[in-house]
């Protein structure tokens, strides 16, 4: 087969990755064997391949939002058979004894293990993946809008979630990506009025296409007060901005694994009055079924842009850029 390997984590634009030629991978125990159908290009795997996360297996292949056809399933699981198609996604392995997987809360674990990062990922025409954390796909979708849903949905969905956003409530997002375009659909459907700040104009343009109330720039003030934001863009000097921007109360949810610094805040400008931040640590596999339910119940319109495979290395210098809106997916 044909993979990408991070040689050396470096900038993208320094040709970090390897395009190589290997053996098909063989599954282990409890594993399923999947030819790769499409994979979405993640902002995590931008991170992956250029160090701001640390290595944790060396010439590792990228990719986690991966829809794939079953090769070979194990012989005692039966809800899982040649020919299915199946959902990758970041979380790939939890524990399932510890205090945070047995109170529901497996995103947590401290054994947990990912896609991509921990393991070989979906830049790759065949990938492993353990059968009890592959997941089911919605009907009506294409290969290529099912891959952004995989990480950029369920990860937004969850950001969604820690954000508190009342019923009918003011949402504010900033930046306006993969993740941020499926997770608008979401908060609209549910009622909330939506405000985007994003740097990208084709992006705001998408966002006002999509149903937002307004689309100004990153550190522009929204035209109301906000009961929730969720920071998409990885940028640390936004978070003020959104704490100023929070009516009293508010929740801001940081929805990146990633953040540069945060500049110092005041405690009366961005804190006081009960506003909170929140983190947002990948998700349970409880919360990637119920938002692939959602995406069921309500038909999504998946912005994507394709690319060969053997480009992932110019999809991730596009990422980089913000050459594209919405997201890029690699198609063997």
């Amino acid at each position: 087969m044909r993979a990408w390997r991070v040689d050396h984590p470096g900038q993208v634009a320094t040709g970090p990755l390897r395009w190589r030629r290997e053996l098909v991978p063989v599954p282990g125990a409890g594993e399923l064997l999947v030819r790769v159908l499409a994979c979405g290009v993640c902002r995590t795997d931008l991170h992956v391949v250029e160090g701001d996360l640390p290595v944790h297996r060396q010439q590792v292949i990228p990719g986690h939002e991966i829809v794939a056809e079953v090769v070979e399933a194990p012989r005692d699981y039966a809800d899982i058979a040649v020919g299915d198609r199946v959902g990758i996604p970041w979380l790939r392995y939890t524990c399932g004894v510890c205090y945070y997987c047995t109170r529901g809360a497996e995103n947590l674990c401290p054994r947990s293990r990912y896609t991509g990062w921990d393991a070989d990922g979906g830049y790759a025409e065949f990938t492993t993946v353990p059968a009890e954390f592959a997941l089911p796909l919605p009907e009506g979708y294409s290969d290529e809008e099912l891959a952004p849903l995989l990480c950029a949905g369920i990860i937004g969905y969850h950001a969604l979630t820690r954000a508190e956003v009342p019923v009918d409530g003011v949402l504010g997002i900033y930046g306006f990506g993969g993740s941020a375009h499926l997770t608008a659909q979401v908060a609209l459907a549910r009622g909330a009025r939506v405000h985007v700040m994003t740097r990208d104009a084709a992006a705001r343009e998408l966002a006002l296409a999509l149903g937002a109330d307004s689309a100004q720039g990153a550190a522009d003030h929204p035209p109301e007060a906000l009961d929730s934001a969720i920071l998409f863009a990885p940028v640390g000097e936004l978070v003020p901005h959104a704490l100023e921007a929070l009516d009293a109360g508010g929740t801001l949810a940081i929805a990146g694994i990633h953040l540069t610094d945060v500049p110092p805040l005041n405690y009366q400008r961005h804190l006081f009055r009960e506003r909170q931040i929140r983190s947002v640590t990948a998700n349970t596999r409880a919360q990637a079924r119920e938002f692939l339910a959602v995406a069921q119940r309500h038909r999504l319109a998946v912005t994507t842009h394709r690319y060969p495979l053997d480009q992932a290395d110019h999809a991730l210098v596009d990422l980089a850029r913000g050459g594209f809106d919405g997201a890029a997916v690699l198609v063997p």
